[in-house]
């Protein structure tokens, strides 16, 4: 039987497809829960076996912060799966390019998702945008700089703490790669921490009154909590706007009593943690991972948003096999993006084109490995300083 494409329009469809996601990612500890009350009407894409839902793939609407610190329409892709029995049947291909055709038609700018799989979405025109690691902090040595900011107050907020007053926080962050967490997004997160055996704390912090960041973090392994050398509390979630909230936060985290090691679980490359502390030993950093997949939907939308340094313009010319309307030469500059007929100075495919993006990767770094053909020397020079930022992009938010 042929498989059918199409937006599920039921409850029992869109629990359906969820259930579908999680099978298909084996290995999520999220159960009993109604995927209507963390999905957004509209958007769970199925395929279908006859009438059995066999794929998905969801998407929330939300913004992303580009460089310079304007907001695009971004889709945040999510719930993507396709049953074992049903693999390698091209079911993920249509499903995925059936999406991109749906966002730009809800007038998406950008796309982007954090990947099970690292070799799946390159062919969708996806490229890795924004990295982040982990980081620990072993409190034995973990004494601040006598320069670090003392920050505001620090109040607890366990149980009064809202969704409209932690997102109304994290919307004030202009960093890149920043996104808007959408309504659907904090549900599961508040079903994911209630569910959990060890609970949940929230601080807020405020400076002169006006809250300007958040923590939410909670202990790792309370059966051996009082005989362990190393109690550990994990910080799931770090929301800092400014850099006396981040001071603020910081403080709090690493004066907790009965706690060894403060683990977050993820920081942007360039996050200045590490220089924080007299002892820089006191913070072991993890690998760095990526985290921002990133599709460029709207390839001159995107390029116009952003903002760019002081260097002549460049010519690039951007490939775009699923979506060809993307296709052509843009000349790129730190006053305008417009399309050209001029000869380009590179050429690339789209997913190259969201890998630099953001500013997470170098230009140079993407031609030594293939990914940008030069046809004029200095163009590679002056697109890096064009798309250099002042900050790596970092999102900080898994959906």
């Amino acid at each position: 039987m042929s498989i059918e494409i199409r937006t599920l329009t039921t409850a029992e469809e869109v629990n359906a497809a969820f259930r579908v996601f999680l099978r298909a990612m084996v290995g999520l500890p999220i159960r009993d829960v109604d995927a209507t009350e963390i999905t957004e009407a509209g958007r769970f894409l199925g395929a279908l076996d006859g009438d059995e839902v066999v794929g998905g793939a969801d998407s929330y609407t939300s913004r992303l912060v580009v460089p310079g610190g304007e907001r695009v329409p971004h889709a945040a892709v999510t719930h993507v799966g396709v049953l074992p029995t049903h693999r390698r049947r091209g079911i993920l291909s249509r499903l995925m390019e059936r999406q991109l055709k749906d966002a730009v038609a809800r007038g998406g700018v950008v796309a982007s998702l954090r990947a099970s799989e690292a070799v799946i979405y390159e062919r969708f025109g996806y490229g890795v945008a924004s990295s982040a690691r982990p980081a620990r902090v072993n409190l034995s040595r973990a004494r601040l700089r006598p320069g670090v900011p003392a920050g505001g107050v620090v109040r607890i907020a366990d149980r009064t703490a809202t969704v409209d007053q932690l997102s109304r926080i994290d919307e004030r962050v202009g960093r890149p790669g920043a996104i808007d967490r959408p309504p659907g997004w904090w549900r599961l997160q508040k079903h994911i921490r209630e569910s959990e055996p060890a609970p949940s704390y929230t601080v807020v912090h405020s400076t002169g009154g006006v809250d300007d960041g958040y923590a939410i973090y909670q202990p790792r392994d309370t059966g051996a909590w009082f005989t362990s050398s190393e109690r550990t509390v994990a910080v799931t979630d770090f929301v800092a706007v400014t850099d006396d909230a981040r001071a603020g936060l910081w403080r709090h985290l690493f004066s907790l009593d009965l706690v060894d090691v403060v683990a977050f679980d993820a920081l942007a490359l360039d996050d200045p943690l590490p220089l924080a502390f007299a002892d820089r030993r006191a913070v072991a950093l993890g690998a760095p991972a990526d985290e921002t997949w990133l599709r460029l939907l709207d390839v001159e939308a995107a390029l116009r948003a952003r903002t760019f340094g002081a260097e002549d313009p460049v010519a690039l010319r951007v490939s775009d096999p699923l979506l060809p309307a993307n296709d052509g030469v843009y000349e790129i500059g730190p006053k305008e993006v417009r399309r050209t007929s001029a000869p380009a100075g590179l050429s690339t495919d789209v997913g190259t084109l969201a890998a630099a993006y953001l500013g997470g990767t170098r230009w140079r770094h993407l031609a030594l490995t293939g990914r940008v053909t030069v046809h004029e020397p200095d163009a590679l020079r002056r697109i890096d300083a064009l798309f250099a930022t002042a900050e790596l992009p970092f999102s900080g938010t898994i959906f």
